[in-house]
């Protein structure tokens, strides 16, 4: 059994002292240094507190006025103003801490960072450009080649897009439709080599870029070269089966130019079958009519809403019907059916981005939202909300 040492006990009045110490130095430190701050700081904490951000920045701006020297402040209501929309508060926040003499180096590279934010949120896209190219060489210059590649595509400045993905690690999807809308540009000026040009490097870039083929396919039609327009445009099949919609009525109308219309409407109905579309079957729908009557409509529409089941097929139905209906009686309570129906299915008929869910009417290859490239696969939303 050990002993016990009485002498130990002459060791604990020793400790509570020193820490006695310790904590009243702690203490008089923390009430020294919240007397120093401004009454307008313990403002603003409260108004946050309470949810009342309008009051609690204009208490911050306050102690901002009377303590310059609180820049970590000067950040965090700059960042706060561009958030809000304020960018003309946020620019003169950042310009004011940039014009500071005490300012240290890292700091001021940040608040020029934070300025050329300010002037890209603000739509001022020369002074923005103007301030990232200053940061080139400093620890935010990754930052930096990221938003001037930004600017540039609001800009549709392809060529600069095309050269700052050098530089960015870019989606090579963005790269190609980059050339892609080069390509665009080329063929509204009637210079198709050119295009041609621009669109094998898309392929070269992302050989699955859909865009690309569809763009090559329109350059040889105009050529009058039907048969390798067509080539072209099957080639979606492999790259991704979704765009086929987006090619089908090209695909027919090649066809029917170059006298093999049949043949063109067996193609897309197998694309059809295949790969289930609400536009694929919009579009053979329309030709089936146009082509075999409404009887073969009708089966063709039925078969598919058999298989998938959807308003618009059964828009397509219906329409199919009232064309074979015999009395005008029967058309009039078809046709109102079908108005019932179309109704809704004009509010599905929409297309939707995978990225932000935006939605619109329209197809776009870039996202007029979040300007995500390819993020609109040409799908209506009731085939997103049926798809398991």
């Amino acid at each position: 059994m050990v002993e016990f040492e009485y002498w130990w006990l002459l060791g604990f009045p020793l400790f509570f002292g020193l820490g006695w110490i310790a904590a009243r130095i702690d203490i008089r430190q923390i009430v020294s240094e919240s007397r120093a701050l401004p009454r307008s700081y313990f403002k603003g904490l409260n108004f946050l507190l309470n949810e009342q951000p309008d009051k609690a920045i204009e208490a911050f701006i306050e102690v901002v006025k009377v303590d310059p020297e609180t820049i970590e402040l000067h950040f965090a209501l700059g960042s706060l103003f561009r958030r809000r929309g304020e960018y003309d508060r946020a620019i003169r926040m950042h310009q004011n801490l940039l014009e500071r003499a005490d300012l240290g180096s890292d700091q001021k590279v940040i608040a020029l960072a934070e300025l050329g934010q300010d002037y890209l949120k603000a739509g001022i896209l020369d002074r923005a450009e103007e301030v990232f190219k200053k940061l080139e060489g400093s620890p935010q210059a990754a930052s930096a080649r990221a938003h001037l590649l930004e600017i540039y595509e609001q800009e549709k400045d392809w060529r600069r897009a095309i050269d700052m993905t050098r530089h960015v690690a870019s989606d090579p999807r963005a790269l190609a439709q980059y050339y892609c809308e080069l390509a665009a540009s080329e063929m509204a000026q009637s210079r198709p080599d050119a295009a041609r040009r621009q669109l094998e490097s898309a392929l070269e870039a992302n050989r699955k870029c859909v865009r690309a083929s569809l763009q090559l396919g329109d350059l040889e039609r105009s050529a009058g070269n039907l048969d390798r327009a067509i080539e072209h445009w099957k080639r979606i099949e492999s790259q991704n089966p979704a765009y086929l919609a987006l090619a089908a009525q090209r695909l027919y109308e090649a066809h029917r130019e170059a006298g093999r219309a049949e043949e063109g409407l067996r193609l897309i109905a197998g694309y059809l079958e295949r790969y289930p579309s609400l536009d694929l079957l919009d579009t053979v729908f329309q030709h089936t009519l146009e082509a075999k009557g409404h009887e073969e409509a009708y089966k063709l529409v039925r078969d598919e809403l058999r298989r998938n089941p959807t308003l618009l097929g059964l828009d397509r139905l219906l329409e199919a019907q009232i064309i074979a209906a015999g009395s005008p009686d029967r058309r009039r309570d078809l046709e109102l059916v079908r108005n019932l129906v179309h109704g809704h299915t004009r509010r599905l008929a929409r297309y939707r981005c995978e990225t932000c869910g935006f939605k619109a009417r329209q197809f776009y290859w870039r996202c007029p939202a979040c300007g995500g490239w390819e993020t609109y696969p040409p799908r209506r939303t009731e085939e997103f909300d049926l798809t398991p």
